[in-house]
């Protein structure tokens, strides 16, 4: 049985295998199109992903003031509005009470991602991935099967995980397509999510940091080594930031999917090559500063992951967003009757 690496090992881990900075971050078998012809052409799945940017790309070395040992729990917090350490979610939540129980929940309030166990096995997938930009358009397509090994769905009664999480569902293929702006703008005002956010460069589906509870799904649901699992029509996806996926060696972290507003999302390091940490983001989990897009540097908003709740999206700040495969892509306002959860935003 395997339990999440600490911070140290995924630093190393992330220098040993990260590529360098003009490497393709795309599954290798993925193909699009060209845009001044159509044609089908191996590629890069979206040339920005090579660099994260920037300025101190080269010289900047990893460093964090995260404590990965004591994550703040989310369990609670969902807002009727942006707020920095909240998820602003579209759909109202059940309330169900949390389970509790799991040997890396500390008592207090907090989590130890460095103790939570992972779903044994590394069963691997054809992953079929397309990303081009046609006209003011980036068009995606793919069937959710990860470029990278999961672990074995249903959890095997045999593996420690399923004392903890029963997951009974299996990964199946999809057949998922989508356009997204390419030139996406900052709304007069953010808005809310749904169950899904974005799409990374793996090929599989990001949906927000809460489970069908309203809880912190990170620290609650048991995933495999690489973070993903299924839901009940066999849909892989993460609620947080996979291991399995290539950031930069050092200074700003590469490019690593986009949400469904059409803004990029990039890994857990800013310009100086530091951790970042909800305080350096806005309420929607964001900055602007020059970042490479398309190719060009650009003045642009754009999304980070941390490993602090809600670890991707807390709401959109584009101008709009499309629907994800389930129909939940969000980016209105939240249904009648009330902010999600029945009330007031919980208070830290």
């Amino acid at each position: 049985m395997k339990t999440l690496p600490t911070l140290l090992l995924v630093t190393v881990l992330l220098t040993a295998c990260a590529a360098p900075p003009q490497q393709n971050l795309a599954p290798t078998n993925a193909v699009s199109a060209d845009p001044a012809t159509g044609s089908a052409n191996p590629t890069s799945a979206g040339s920005e992903a090579t660099s994260g940017v920037i300025a101190s790309d080269a010289a900047a070395l990893r460093t964090s003031d995260v404590d990965h040992t004591h994550v703040a729990l989310g369990d609670g917090k969902l807002s009727s509005t942006a707020q920095r350490d909240y998820l602003w979610s579209c759909r109202s939540q059940s309330n169900v009470s949390p389970t509790t129980g799991f040997p890396w929940l500390n008592g207090d309030g907090t989590w130890d991602m460095t103790k939570k166990l992972t779903v044994d096995g590394s069963v691997t997938w054809t992953s079929v991935f397309n990303i081009s930009v046609q006209g003011d358009q980036r068009v995606f397509s793919t069937n959710d099967l990860p470029s990278h090994p999961s672990g074995n769905f249903p959890i095997n009664s045999a593996d420690d995980a399923y004392v903890y999480d029963r997951n009974p569902n299996s990964i199946s293929e999809q057949s998922v397509s989508f356009q997204l702006p390419a030139n996406p703008n900052v709304a007069a005002a953010p808005s809310c999510v749904g169950g899904e956010v974005g799409i990374m460069l793996s090929g599989v589906m990001l949906f927000n940091s809460i489970d069908a509870e309203g809880h912190d799904a990170p620290a609650r649901e048991i995933q495999d080594g690489c973070g993903g699992h299924p839901q009940q029509s066999g849909l892989y996806h993460y609620h947080n930031l996979s291991a399995c996926l290539t950031d930069t060696s050092a200074g700003h972290s590469a490019l690593i999917g986009y949400a469904l507003d059409g803004f990029g999302i990039f890994g857990l390091y800013g310009e100086d090559g530091a951790e970042l940490t909800n305080a350096d983001l806005d309420e929607c989990h964001g900055h602007t500063h020059v970042i490479t897009w398309d190719g060009q540097q650009v003045n642009m908003f754009h999304y980070h992951m941390t490993n602090q709740f809600p670890y991707s999206l807390g709401c959109y700040r584009g101008t709009s967003a499309v629907n994800g495969p389930l129909g939940g892509g969000g980016g209105g306002q939240p249904p009648a009757g009330g902010p999600p959860g029945g009330g007031p935003p919980a208070q830290p």
